[in-house]
């Protein structure tokens, strides 16, 4: 297989349904995706063999399959027919998130990205993710797309959020506050 085809070198790219310039909003978001399932691939090359983080490995994993089928989704010119991402998936980053929050002490205030490596690079992947969504949210305003993707993209900045809180919780790394931020975040547990 070539990697190049020379159709693209005026452009123009294909989607799904037709032909398209290459900074339409629609390339522009699932570009995004991509960019954000690279992130996650680092994140998964830091972290460390073992059990302390297969669970997290696990869900990185499958979650890179769901952006290559969110990227799908928007590259149809008409959502028709059947969309590859479906709502279970929100609803496990949901579950996620919430087992994840449970875990990870309880947050006050404000933090920085940062600690260990491997959570650094997973808070880069959120705000890949929520470019995004911000990015879908765009599209949506031009373009009949589906629902899910920008629902996933929403929670998944979230989950990435909470995942980075618990690589540094199970490396005994603290989260860094954020210096000048009062206590935002009252008690739920």
């Amino acid at each position: 297989m070539k990697l190049y085809t020379k159709t693209g070198d005026k452009g123009k790219t294909h989607v799904i349904g037709g032909r398209v310039d290459k900074d339409d909003a629609r390339v522009e978001c699932y570009g995004t995706i991509d960019e954000l399932n690279s992130f996650i691939g680092i994140v998964l090359a830091e972290l460390e063999d073992g059990e302390r983080f297969s669970d997290v490995k696990s869900e990185l994993f499958k979650i890179q399959h769901e952006l290559f089928d969110c990227g799908s989704d928007l590259a149809y010119i008409s959502p028709k027919g059947n969309a590859k991402l479906k709502e279970e998936a929100v609803a496990f980053l949901e579950e996620r998130i919430d087992i994840y929050s449970e875990e990870a002490p309880e947050l006050e205030k404000f933090i920085l990205p940062g600690g260990s490596k491997a959570a650094a690079y997973m808070h880069a992947a959120r705000t890949v993710a929520r470019r995004a969504e911000r990015l879908t949210v765009a599209l949506m305003k031009k373009a009949e797309i589906r629902d899910v993707p920008l629902r996933y993209l929403n929670r998944l900045s979230d989950y990435l959020f909470a995942a980075a809180r618990v690589i540094n919780f199970r490396l005994n790394i603290k989260d860094v506050e954020y210096e000048r931020s009062a206590i935002v975040f009252k008690s739920k547990r």
